[in-house]
């Protein structure tokens, strides 16, 4: 049962130290207020003298508006700056603003060089604190081999105090684009508010003066560029347009398109007559050659269709088919005898013959219209061959013209472009435009950017304040000790059986033994009577007699708890009080009694009586057992059953007895000694002993199955309990006054007689 009881209380403890406890993390912020708070006052008043004795800083700042395109005066393309609706275009002008150059125009223009404030921030930086370290180091190691400098000209001094004045310059001026807009702000901060305001203002303007020199100088060297490139192209044209007249010349040429365009079409006509010419010697050849074929047989020859299709033999063929059939009616009439028959026969010979006639004449002009045609085919080939030959002359020659002319062209272009650049350009130079304007003039700053002296202060008091929380919570975590009603029952898992405040004596020395009965000091008594109380609540029907009184290590408090709970209960009843610690015993020394005092271990050894051990404490009335003579076998003194007589023996004699024992990690005395006390009660020292040196302690008591009814928690900080609501029930209630104790005293004294 005692080891489950364990468990469960081992698990709650687990489960509570899962959950975030805020309520004790405000509770050491508010213990710790008054150090937090002084800690930030110092600090923040430090900082403000700090702060007040700093130079005040101004900044003024100028606004400047960079067009995005520029208005062309003439149509010619732009001889000096970048694409202006580009986003690299502003980016190039922000780092341009930035620039060393601006830099050192701004510084020359201004001479700073001679102003009493740069020349302070020069001297300053020479005087600085790493070159005074550097020159100590070269001191300290003089030892070593140093190669000596040469020393520096006049003139690379010159340039080395503007270098270094640029760069003083450069670290005080800050350029800042306006988002989404083309306004570029430009800030300069100096001790000076009228050096602010005029630094600002003239980097716009050499900005702006840079910009126009810079397009002035390119428009001039481009005017330069031109009129050299345009000499040279002037002689070239000047050779083109000689080359073209000495060809014209040379062929003896006027108007060449003119001519190659008759010669072009002479040439088609011709070669249009031959393909006709040959068209009609085809027919003719076909015709020829069946008219050579039939061998000048007039009726094969009358048969051909070329004949017969010819216009004057088919009207002979019609006069040829009248008379055949006149004969043919005139013959069924008349006899062949017949004047009309013989008439008509006549005529039919007539037409007959004409028919030949007609046919030998065409079979005669079908070959001479052949050898014509022969003629006329041969005259035209000579006739195109001679065309082409002389339109390929022509041609030639139009190549070649085409080439000069094309070259005179060119140049002539180029020329005329070149002019054309040259004028407009000669009459732009004069009139430069900027690319930007100033929208807003820096202004004298009435009021110092830096250092922000009520924000610095602020911050600094938020930080230190912030700072303080952390280094209580850091401390409060690196503290391991029991500090508190919480830490008793939540970590350990044990009850909170008293509170007993911390006394102001000498170091070293031991609490008065009379505290309790202090008047004055009725917050101590108050607590120890709280402790016998909560132990009388233990015990309401006073069979446990026997209190225990241990704690983890010596230098807790064990011992004053033990001689101040007897004092306590011995207002109540017959009280002993027993120092079982036989090892390093400091009842005895406390009571002021000689160290051979006969006390427990005689006792028990059985060298001396009771009445021998006991001493009466006449002041408070107790009776006190010390530990006696030393003895090297501690333990087995408790172990044995002398002790367990003897303590059973005095339970018959007093209504308490209170055991002081030694530690629980120096020896196991304790342990033993527990076997015969009724009560076990576990002092600790708040804020000193580590939690975990107390649960090793409690851990034993475990394992041999006691149980400790209580923990007294002692020398508490009262100053700290009352601003720690943990500690609300076992402080307040010692606040009563003088009055109560000594009613309560004088209450005890009487019951005790």
């Amino acid at each position: 049962m005692l080891s489950e009881g364990n468990d469960i209380r081992t698990a709650q403890q687990d489960a509570d130290e899962d959950i975030i406890d805020l309520t004790h993390y405000f509770r050491v912020i508010n213990q710790s207020k008054w150090r937090i708070f002084s800690l930030s006052i110092v600090i923040t008043f430090l900082v403000a003298l700090i702060v007040l004795s700093m130079t005040p800083i101004f900044k003024a700042t100028s606004s400047l508006l960079i067009e995005s395109e520029e208005t062309n005066i003439v149509s010619i393309e732009q001889v000096y700056g970048l694409d202006s609706s580009k986003k690299e275009y502003f980016e190039t002008q922000y780092e341009i603003l930035k620039s060393r150059h601006i830099a050192e125009k701004v510084v020359d223009k201004l001479d700073l060089g001679n102003n009493p404030i740069f020349v302070e921030m020069l001297n300053e930086g020479e005087a600085s604190l790493i070159n005074d370290i550097k020159a100590s180091i070269k001191g300290v190691l003089t030892f070593l081999p140093q190669k000596d400098a040469e020393p520096l000209s006049e003139q690379e001094k010159a340039e080395l105090r503007k270098e270094k004045l640029i760069s003083l310059f450069s670290e005080e001026l800050s350029i800042t684009p306006v988002a989404n807009t083309q306004v570029v702000k430009i800030s300069y901060m100096s001790e000076s508010p009228k050096l602010a305001a005029l630094i600002a203002n003239t980097v716009a303007e050499v900005y702006i003066d840079n910009y126009l020199e810079a397009k002035f100088d390119m428009t001039s060297k481009a005017t330069t560029w031109l009129n050299d490139s345009l000499e040279g192209l002037r002689t070239k044209l000047e050779a083109s347009e000689r080359k073209l007249a000495e060809f014209y010349e040379r062929e003896q040429l006027v108007d060449l398109d003119g001519v190659v365009g008759l010669a072009s079409e002479e040439l088609s006509g011709l070669s249009e007559q031959l393909l006709q010419a040959e068209n009609r010697l085809k027919q003719s050849e076909i015709i020829y050659e069946q008219v050579q074929n039939f061998n000048g047989d007039p009726t094969e020859l009358a048969a051909m269709p070329a004949v017969q299709n010819h216009p004057s033999i088919q009207n002979v063929k019609e006069a040829e088919l009248k008379a055949e059939s006149n004969v043919s009616e005139l013959s069924k009439v008349y006899g062949p005898k017949h004047q009309k028959m013989i008439s008509a026969q006549a005529e039919l010979a007539s037409v007959k013959q004409t028919l030949q006639n007609q046919v030998a004449a065409l079979i005669s002009g079908i070959t001479s219209e052949y050898r014509q045609a022969q003629s006329q085919v041969n005259r035209l080939r000579l006739a195109v061959s001679s065309a082409k030959e002389e339109f390929r002359k022509l041609t030639t020659l139009e190549s070649k013209r085409k080439v000069l002319q094309r070259e005179v062209d060119t140049n002539q272009q180029l020329y005329d472009s070149f002019f054309t650049r040259l004028q407009e350009t000669s009459e732009v130079e004069g009139f430069e435009t900027a690319n930007a304007r100033v929208l807003d003039k820096a202004t004298m700053p009435t009021e110092p950017a830096k250092p922000k002296k009520s924000i610095i202060l602020v911050a600094t008091l938020i930080l230190t304040l912030g700072f303080g929380v952390f280094i209580a919570l850091v401390l409060d975590f690196l503290n391991s000790g029991v500090r508190s009603v919480d830490d008793v029952e939540r970590k350990l898992g044990q009850r909170m059986m008293g509170l007993i405040p911390w006394q102001p004596h000498k170091k070293k020395e031991d609490l008065p033994l009379r505290e309790f009965f202090d008047k004055s000091n009725h917050t101590f008594s108050e607590a120890i009577r709280t402790l016998r109380t909560s132990i009388q609540l233990l015990d309401l029907s006073g069979d446990k007699k026997v209190v225990m009184v241990t704690s983890s290590v010596p230098k807790e408090g064990k011992t004053t708890v033990s001689i101040n709970l007897g004092f306590a209960m011995g207002q109540l009843g017959k009280t002993l009080l027993i120092d079982a610690d036989l090892r390093k015993p400091s009842v005895a020394k406390r009571f002021g009694l000689p160290g051979f005092q006969p006390g427990l271990s005689n006792l028990i050894a059985g060298t001396h009586t009771l009445d021998e051990c006991l001493c009466n404490d006449v002041a408070s009335g107790i009776d006190v057992i010390t530990a006696g003579s030393s003895s090297p076998n501690a333990q087995e003194l408790l172990m044995s059953n002398n002790f367990k007589e003897v303590i059973d023996a005095l339970r018959n004699d007093y209504e308490h007895i209170i055991i002081d024992t030694a530690p629980t990690q120096a020896v196991s005395d304790a342990i033993i000694v527990s076997e015969q006390a009724d009560t076990l009660l576990y002092v600790v020292k708040a804020d000193a002993t580590n939690e975990k040196l107390v649960s090793s302690g409690l851990e034993r008591f475990m394992r041999v199955g006691k149980r400790i009814d209580g923990v007294i928690l002692n020398q508490v900080d009262i100053k700290k309990a009352s601003s720690n609501y943990a500690y609300t029930g076992y402080y307040d209630q010692y606040g009563y006054g003088a009055d109560t104790d000594t009613s309560t005293a004088s209450g005890a004294k009487s019951n005790q007689a």
